[in-house]
């Protein structure tokens, strides 16, 4: 059986109304009043001291990094830095799970997003044999402890799981294929998950059974449309927040330069400038 929030609507003789297509411009005017949303956010945050992580997981081509994308575009990539971990080494896997992850987590002032997380263990680790079942059940176990660990800790944890549907995630395989600016997007691991649709909803449903915590719940995000997807979960996120609606930098001036210092440039002929093409 099919994850209820990925399958298709079962037939009852009334077909689904389909949402209005949300146009390129009324998203990129939305997007962009967020974005200054999200800038206030990064203030508070500073401001305040706070520690946030965000952890962005789902299938592959649910459209997680392209929210991501849109979440830090208009950062300070040293307040806001995203973590994707590769493959863990030799040595990673010797360690306790959890390791690698925690040397990512935030200090005061900052924002840790997660492009994929510790819930590895939980869907593709479990998926395609990658770690035993005593490992996988041990972390079934004790996840739910560290995360109520780290917000007794003072971290804000927000998890997020992007839904997407069958045909829509085949839709956007066949782009990337397609298409020679996606192409190296879609991995072995890819067609892998492609073929392994029921085992991943099955894992993804025993997960969020032991993960779904008061502490930090599950939100899903619908995630068909993208559009869509990105400014709802970018407005969610936001209302997570008391942030200031008007920061302290809203206020600040240029002051005068000074202009008396009796600097000479150097000749322009002793530099090197790349040639013009445009």
């Amino acid at each position: 059986m099919k994850n209820s929030d990925e399958k298709q609507p079962a037939a009852t003789g009334k077909k689904k109304k389909k949402k209005n297509k949300l146009s390129r411009e009324a998203y990129e005017a939305e997007l962009a009043r967020l974005q200054v949303e999200l800038s206030k956010l990064q203030e508070w945050v500073v401001g305040q001291g706070k520690k946030v992580v965000v952890i962005f997981e789902g299938r592959d081509a649910a459209g997680k990094g392209g929210t991501i994308s849109r979440i830090t575009a208009r950062l300070n990539h040293r307040v806001c830095r995203v973590a994707a971990l590769a493959k863990p080494t030799d040595r990673e896997q010797s360690q306790w799970y959890f390791q690698r992850y925690v040397a990512q987590l935030p200090s005061a002032g900052e924002i840790v997003l997660f492009d994929r997380s510790w819930y590895n263990r939980a869907g593709v680790d479990r998926v395609m044999g990658f770690c035993t079942e005593e490992e996988y059940r041990e972390f079934l176990r004790t996840c739910p402890q560290f995360e109520r660990m780290l917000v007794r800790s003072g971290i804000k944890l927000i998890k997020y799981w992007f839904s997407v549907s069958a045909k829509e995630q085949e839709r956007r395989f066949k782009n990337r294929i397609k298409d020679p600016l996606k192409s190296w997007k879609f991995s072995d691991m890819d067609r892998q998950s492609y073929m392994k649709w029921d085992e991943y909803s099955l894992a993804k449903d025993e997960m969020m059974n032991y993960t779904d915590i008061n502490q930090a719940p599950w939100y899903v995000v619908p995630s068909d449309s993208k559009r869509r997807a990105r400014l709802n979960c970018i407005t969610h996120l936001l209302s997570l927040f008391p942030y200031d609606e008007n920061p302290p930098t809203s206020g600040i001036e240029l002051p005068d330069r000074d202009t008396d210092s009796g600097y000479v440039r150097p000749p322009m002929d002793d530099q090197r400038f790349i040639p013009e093409f445009y």
